[in-house]
């Protein structure tokens, strides 16, 4: 725990969020966890909803800036989407939490409309990518969501896997897995 009460509580929230989800989750378990009183958490967040939409617009921004730091200023699809794959794996290395917090949030009955504008604009900066890709005759033409669901739902699994040991990861695996998903998603 921290000395910042604030940041205990969001550190809380996040692990149970991610593990419990949202209607799973209690403002008393986030209390305890915490190592607060309930009563404090309502010093920082309205409720529950403004607690999670908090943590879900951090989140998401994170998970963006780290996709979109060093960013290669290129036409060049195929190193796009390398440096992409790379940070994603170092985004949830570094916030495994926030990752299943965010996977398993997005589309929230309970997300107000700060939290839907962050996600949208994350998602439009990797659309805008297969967009151009396609328009270069370098992407499959199927719908853009479809071709993101492609390597995200395997990215989302194989994280899952390395977690609980139930795949080895090493640098040779990754970049075999980062290879197929590219084929996945371009034209051959």
């Amino acid at each position: 725990m921290s000395n910042n009460k604030e940041d205990d509580i969001l550190e809380a929230a996040m692990e149970l969020f991610a593990r419990r989800g949202y209607d799973g989750t209690t403002v008393p378990m986030i209390a305890e966890k915490a190592k607060v009183g309930a009563g404090t958490i309502y010093r920082y967040f309205e409720n529950k909803e403004a607690l999670v939409n908090s943590l879900f617009i951090s989140s998401v921004t994170k998970f963006s800036e780290t996709l979109k730091n060093q960013f290669p200023e290129t036409d060049d699809i195929r190193a796009q989407f390398n440096h992409i794959f790379y940070r994603m794996f170092k985004f949830a290395q570094q916030n495994p939490f926030a990752l299943h917090f965010i996977n398993a949030h997005t589309g929230g009955y309970y997300l107000d409309q700060a939290s839907k504008e962050v996600f949208n604009e994350f998602f439009s900066f990797l659309t805008a990518i297969i967009d151009e890709g396609k328009g270069q005759g370098t992407l499959r033409s199927l719908p853009s969501k479809a071709l993101i669901c492609l390597v995200y739902g395997a990215f989302i699994n194989l994280f899952k896997m390395f977690e609980s040991g139930d795949l080895e990861k090493s640098q040779e695996l990754l970049k075999n897995i980062e290879e197929a998903c590219w084929d996945a998603i371009r034209i051959i």
